[in-house]
């Protein structure tokens, strides 16, 4: 069983092709999709969706980037969204140092008021960390926050991911492997433990090396368990078995709304 741990099947781009991506991603063995939430005005959709699509489950955060069309009262009402159906996480959330970001000051603002709320409602997290590991993890040591989660799309050296695997988490492998150049990204993936790391996508976003440009979907992640096949010199099943024991031990939430 293959999950993708990261895609954002609710944007509106995959409004006129989600059913038949859908289908065709349970045809082609990737049967499990985490979706995080970016925006206020997002959680809303995922919820009906997540509905829909029994396959789905969700995460309900404010992402750092989007932080200009938020409020902190937004903050607020997070608790009572994760109540919702199917919710495994709080997230995606994080710090975010690319340019026309909102202010470092109020970022770290949001951040640690989510936190608090994963927190107080024993949920792990989904991390968005882009230039920025070094605050995430001091972030992470002032809230005392210790339900774990997941660092997306981390790109750090070795010495970066053992301080967030220490702290609980595991790391979000994506479409960058696939890259001939990502040579860190390589050695660090050779050096993990087979627990401390899951599959993503980052659909649409994050297209594998050879197809930049087109829209990125959760079958790349056949891909990418291919290219960490190769790397870590282990089998593709090895791979599927061991991520999806990760993401059940990380999101222990995962199938409860199902028993």
């Amino acid at each position: 069983m293959l999950i993708d741990s990261h895609c954002h099947l609710d944007f509106d781009l995959f409004d006129d092709q989600r059913d038949a991506l859908m289908a065709n991603c349970l045809n082609s063995g990737v049967l499990g999709f985490l979706v995080p939430a970016t925006t206020y005005a997002s959680w809303s959709k995922l919820e009906m969706l997540v509905k829909k699509y029994p396959q789905w489950r969700a995460a309900y955060g404010l992402h750092p980037y989007f932080l200009q069309e938020a409020s902190l009262s937004q903050v607020d009402l997070l608790g009572e969204q994760c109540e919702a159906d199917r919710v495994v996480a709080v997230g995606e959330i994080g710090l975010d140092y690319w340019p026309d970001s909102v202010d470092m000051t109020l970022q770290i603002e949001f951040f640690s008021r989510q936190l608090m709320v994963a927190k107080l409602l024993k949920l792990p997290v989904i991390l968005h960390a882009r230039k920025s590991y070094d605050l995430v993890l001091k972030c992470l040591r002032d809230a005392r926050f210790d339900e774990g989660g997941v660092v997306h799309a981390f790109n750090g050296s070795f010495e970066q991911a053992k301080r967030f695997l220490d702290m609980g988490f595991v790391l979000g492998i994506g479409g960058t492997i696939s890259y001939p150049r990502a040579k860190k990204a390589h050695k660090t993936l050779s050096l993990l433990n087979p627990n401390e790391f899951v599959l993503e996508t980052d659909s649409p976003d994050m297209p594998l090396s050879g197809f930049q440009g087109r829209i990125n979907t959760p079958l790349s992640v056949l891909a990418i368990a291919k290219h960490v096949s190769m790397i870590r010199n282990e089998s593709i099943e090895q791979i599927a078995t061991q991520t999806y024991a990760n993401l059940l031990r990380i999101f222990p939430k995962w199938y409860e709304d199902l028993l």
